[in-house]
């Protein structure tokens, strides 16, 4: 899997190492997901969905880098505090979408450094949330990221050469011969013809009895 560009420190990489050594269930989501991905965004923070901010495990990796989580205060949403965190924003809920463990399972798996690879919302869900957000921010980007993602989508395939049109070309179905009709086919080549006058002079045709009822 190629590495993603990555604009992030040493310090913000070995973050997200810890989360996933210390397996946290986790998202990168909004612009930054939509950078990862490609899209020629520009944003100032990392927005980071945690699948349970009150998980042991989250609290470890956060130890480990010497971080620590402080909860919300009054209008105060709760954030990260230590070295190496404060680039990333914690998020609660992604509007317009489902709950965290039915977007994780959507996740796209992104290589940012040498064996580092991070859970990121797909770009579809990012600008799914963007739209159901309907921000001016939002509107501003939403241009950029969905022009992304059309240049990101495969080119469909070209038209079946059976196709004439615009219309499918009809198959036509073999025509079955019986067998006895087969059997009448050779005997009418095998029968015996009975000479009539040609209107040409001096020569004669065979003719045979069916071909005579046919006439």
């Amino acid at each position: 899997m190629p590495e993603s560009p990555s604009i992030l420190t040493p310090e913000e990489i070995a973050f997200l190492r810890a989360l996933v050594r210390h397996r946290v269930p986790f998202l990168v989501v909004g612009l930054a997901a939509a950078a990862l991905q490609g899209a020629p965004a520009v944003t100032q923070d990392v927005d980071l969905w945690i699948g349970d901010l009150h998980d042991p495990r989250f609290r470890r990796a956060l130890a480990a880098v010497g971080a620590a989580f402080v909860p919300s205060v009054g209008p105060n949403p709760p954030m990260l505090a230590g070295p190496g965190v404060a680039l990333f924003d914690l998020v609660l809920r992604m509007d317009g979408l489902g709950g965290f463990a039915r977007e994780a399972r959507r996740a796209v798996p992104i290589a940012i450094a040498r064996g580092l690879t991070i859970p990121v919302l797909p770009r579809a869900r990012i600008i799914a949330s963007k739209r159901a957000a309907d921000r001016s921010k939002d509107r501003l980007v939403l241009p950029v990221l969905e022009d992304a993602l059309a240049v990101s989508q495969p080119a469909p395939a070209p038209p079946s050469a059976a196709r004439s049109r615009g219309r499918l070309s009809p198959v036509r179905p073999r025509r079955k011969i019986p067998a006895t009709g087969m059997a009448g086919a050779r005997a009418r080549s095998t029968a015996p013809c009975r000479r009539v006058p040609s209107r040409v002079r001096g020569a004669s045709e065979c003719r045979s009895p069916e071909r005579n009822r046919a006439a």
